[in-house]
């Protein structure tokens, strides 16, 4: 049996938000999917989350949505599927029965979400850090550590002080050490800035003044007269009711009460009593008997009081006058867990004790040399915490997105840093005209090898790479670019010494048990889908068939996260990966689908390398291109598209170039097939770019033709890095640098006219014989002729709009690699009246062999 696994990718940066899913299956009848990736970009700041609003408990978070109906996309398309429309029902009810659950454990959904927010390692106003875990299977939490000399008992949760509760969660406190002659604090709530004006220091007012101006400003004369005084009234009332000698035991207090008028006769005659009292020594509040047994009178306060209680303002700017300033707290106390300690959770469970790396921890130092990996708390003094520079960027109409990896992203053999990558590639990224990055292999895992797809710790950036504030300065240097980071919800390593794997000490904390638990394929653990807890934790890492073979729960998890994600970050892009065309994944929730905005023609790259391998040039199928090109032609607008990503470099593949050029050096490339490769190798990008979607995504290095395979460090290679890096210096070389000066120019022609957000092109001439290719979009027109040698002088292809069409972009040119076989005066066509391809008009236009065009309507001609 196969479930759906849910590799997630999210972005935990101020530019973009990122999450990525990946579920495999066996292929069956209905042929839905197999390999589902999720993509989200936001620009939202992390550090500055959205209010805590009350998220809709019983409508569709999704906003302007009218009416909810579980089939609604499959009525739309005009499909009849009974057994499908079933499913869709069940698993909408299954979905308000989740939320109903989730609702009963958290005030919303945001609350939900963000569970980094109380749970692992952070520094409490009050002098202390506080730690937070979930481990309901250990029957005892400590922390160990080097600053505590890694006892198991000195920081531990204290039964009695909220150290556990009835979910499984443990609470430890670890306060700060009194530092040698300094007294405690007079107020025993007292706080103190460590970050935010964390310089001001002591401000000389003592609490008693401090409390005593809150008081005079807050109370009027009088109205704290019984603040001051508790039990003044209780026991005058006391005294006035049973005298001086009152009722001694119960027994005379019931018989004296059996002869009492009832609370509101004495109230009604206490107050004509003192009906010449000043207003302030009245009670704001009458006392009514409605006669009923369980409750005999109730209190009602004047209305008039009321109002003007809820008027006042709480007197908060005394309460954080009394805080203290960074400086006063170093005086008087040192850090319980200092900046850069190590440190580990230590449970003792039904299978002994055991040491596990923190599942919310920010920073985790791997195991290396055979050491047992550990995390650092990372908490550097505020003169040193990174600080934010630049403003999120906008959501672009189209995405230019560029893949890339930090560790092989050097031209040196080594892991390359976040340091690194920030001062050499992200210039190079908007040099060539990129409009986001999207970021594999950060997340911390075990091994380098696996390209981060064994994941140890959801919370942290790997530590290969640099600190934590390495990778802010990234994300920041970024700007003007969408970062996209890339999390892998399926892909948790299973081994027991680092990540979640048997946490703590049960095999059912995140993770299913027996097989479902595992991916026989990857090695790796499958997640909870449908636990409350375990969804806690990865929707907060996110802030993320119809047949027996489907995990429902995962299904769940994926809309949930993308309703979720949605509400909290309007302005969020989800991307599915998809090889199926799984029925409603990018329809709403609310009409039975997925939720995502957009989807992955992940065959396009499959097609191309198939081609370029197993197929000689004069065989290329036209129809076949442009079938798979378009693929799903209802959803068309919704692709993401690419020639080739990091599976064609990494996963045992070879890159395109690769398989044109071969390897540098290798041996001397005649000149035909040198131009044969340069122009495949832009005709590919070319259409891939510009008859897709609205999105596209090339791998780094790809588009200036590296010729070489990615091949990580790993005993096969004897942990070589030859091959784990990038040739930059490539770029001088007049092949390479030719195909980058193409590249860079396709996407200026993308940022300048705005070719990809114009709505779908009009295919309208795809001919197998004379392998030429023509489509629309707007008014732009694009030609493409794969024949190998054949070149056509005047060829007819249809246009809409009579006028003069001007070439925009020719792959041919001379500063592309090609041999500029068009004349000057072949640049600019005229339409003839002719009725051609089903349009109104026809272009005589010149295609060489293997070369494609980009002609621009540049004057309409009235006929």
């Amino acid at each position: 049996m196969s479930t759906l696994s849910l590799p997630t990718s999210i972005s935990l940066c101020p530019n973009s938000l990122s999450i990525q899913f990946q579920s495999q299956h066996r292929r069956q009848r209905l042929t839905f999917h197999r390999k589902v990736k999720i993509i989200c970009s936001a620009a939202e700041q992390p550090q500055q989350p959205p209010p805590r609003q009350q998220y809709p408990k019983k409508k569709n978070v999704t906003e302007g949505e009218k009416g909810v109906d579980p089939v609604g996309f499959l009525t739309k398309l005009g499909i009849s599927h009974k057994t499908f429309a079933q499913f869709l029902r069940e698993r909408h009810k299954a979905l308000k029965d989740l939320k109903d659950e989730i609702l009963k454990r958290h005030v919303n959904f945001r609350d939900m979400s963000t569970g980094y927010e109380i749970l692992g390692m952070h520094r409490h106003v009050e002098h202390r850090v506080d730690y937070l875990e979930w481990a309901p299977g250990a029957r005892y939490c400590a922390l160990v550590g080097d600053f505590n000399g890694w006892s198991p008992t000195e920081n531990c949760a204290r039964e009695g002080h909220f150290g556990h509760d009835d979910f499984g969660y443990w609470f430890i406190i670890l306060e700060d050490k009194l530092r040698e002659g300094e007294k405690p604090d007079e107020l025993y709530f007292q706080q103190y800035n460590y970050v935010d004006d964390f310089d001001k220091g002591d401000s000389g007012v003592t609490i008693e003044e401090i409390f005593k101006k809150a008081n005079d400003e807050y109370w009027e004369p009088g109205e704290d007269r019984f603040v001051k005084n508790r039990f003044e009234v209780p026991a005058k009332l006391y005294e006035q009711i049973f005298g001086p000698n009152g009722p001694q035991s119960l027994e005379e207090m019931e018989k004296i009460m059996e002869e009492t008028p009832d609370p509101e006769t004495r109230n009604k005659a206490w107050k004509e009593q003192h009906k010449n009292d000043p207003p302030s020594n009245l009670p704001p509040f009458d006392v009514i008997d409605k006669g009923k047994e369980y409750d005999i009178f109730n209190v009602v306060s004047s209305p008039e009081w009321l109002e003007k209680i809820r008027a006042k303002k709480p007197p908060l700017a005394y309460w954080l006058e009394t805080r203290k300033g960074r400086k006063a707290w170093l005086k008087k106390y040192s850090p319980g867990i200092p900046h850069g300690s190590k440190y580990r959770v230590y449970f003792n469970t039904p299978s002994g004790p055991l040491e596990r790396v923190p599942a919310w921890a920010t920073y985790v130092q791997p195991d290396t040399d055979g050491k047992q990996a550990y995390a650092i708390h990372w908490e550097p003094p505020p003169e040193c915490v990174f600080k934010w520079k630049n403003k999120h960027p906008k959501v672009p109409k189209s995405l230019r997105i560029y893949e890339c990896h930090v560790g092989i992203s050097g031209s040196e053999p080594k892991i390359s840093s976040f340091n690194d990558f920030t001062e050499k590639v992200l210039p190079h990224v908007k040099e060539a005209g990129y409009n986001a990055i999207q970021l594999i292999g950060v997340i911390e895992h075990k091994d380098y090898f696996t390209v981060g797809y064994r994941v140890t710790n959801f919370y942290a950036v790997s530590s290969r790479y640099g600190t934590p504030d390495d990778f802010k300065r990234l994300v920041d240097e970024a700007h003007g670019l969408l970062v996209f980071l890339e999390i892998v919800h399926s892909y948790s390593a299973a081994d027991e010494m680092v990540g979640l794997s048997l946490f703590d000490g049960s095999n059912d904390c995140y993770f299913h048990t027996g097989k479902r638990g595992h991916h026989k394929y990857w090695g790796t653990r499958m997640f909870k889908y449908g636990d409350p807890d375990v969804l806690h934790f990865l929707l907060s890492n996110l802030n993320w068939y119809c047949n027996q073979y489907v995990d429902k729960d995962a299904l769940l998890y994926l809309i949930l996260a993308n309703e979720i994600l949605h509400y909290l970050h309007p302005h969020i892009v989800t991307i599915a990966e998809d090889v199926t065309v799984y029925p409603g994944l990018c329809e709403p929730p609310s009409q039975g689908g997925l939720g995502f905005d957009y989807y992955v023609n992940l065959s396009v790259p499959e097609m191309w390398s198939s081609f370029l391998e197993n197929v000689p040039d004069h065989e290329w199928s036209m129809s076949k291109i442009v079938s798979t090109l378009i693929r799903n032609t209802q959803y068309a607008d919704k692709m993401l598209m690419y020639a080739e990503n990091h599976n064609q470099s990494i996963s045992g593949g070879r890159s395109f170039a690769e398989i044109l050029f071969g390897e540098i050096g290798e041996h001397a490339q005649s000149k035909e097939s040198l131009l044969r490769g340069c122009s495949l190798h832009k005709m590919i990008r070319l259409i891939t770019f510009t008859i897709g979607g609205r999105a596209y995504l090339n791998f780094m290095g790809n588009e200036f033709g590296h010729p070489k395979r990615v091949e990580f460090p790993m005993p096969s290679n004897n942990f070589s890095f030859q091959l784990a890096n990038r040739r930059w210096d490539l770029l001088a070389n007049g092949l390479h640098r030719d195909l980058f000066c193409f590249d860079k120019d396709l996407m200026k022609l993308d940022e300048n006219e705005k070719i990809r957000s114009r709505g779908l092109p009009l295919i309208h001439h795809v001919d197998d014989t004379t392998m030429v290719i023509s489509y629309m979009r707007g008014p732009f027109l694009f030609t493409f002729n794969f024949h190998p040698t054949n070149a056509y002088e005047r060829y007819n292809v249809g246009v809409e709009e009579a006028g003069e069409y001007q070439v925009i972009l020719n792959t041919d040119e001379t500063k592309y690699g090609g041999q500029a076989l068009m004349k000057d005066d072949q640049y600019l066509r005229r339409t003839i009246s002719k009725r051609i391809d089903g349009l109104r008009n026809c272009l005589e236009v010149s295609l060489p062999s293997r070369s494609a065009q980009v002609y621009k309507l540049s004057r309409i001609l009235r006929v």
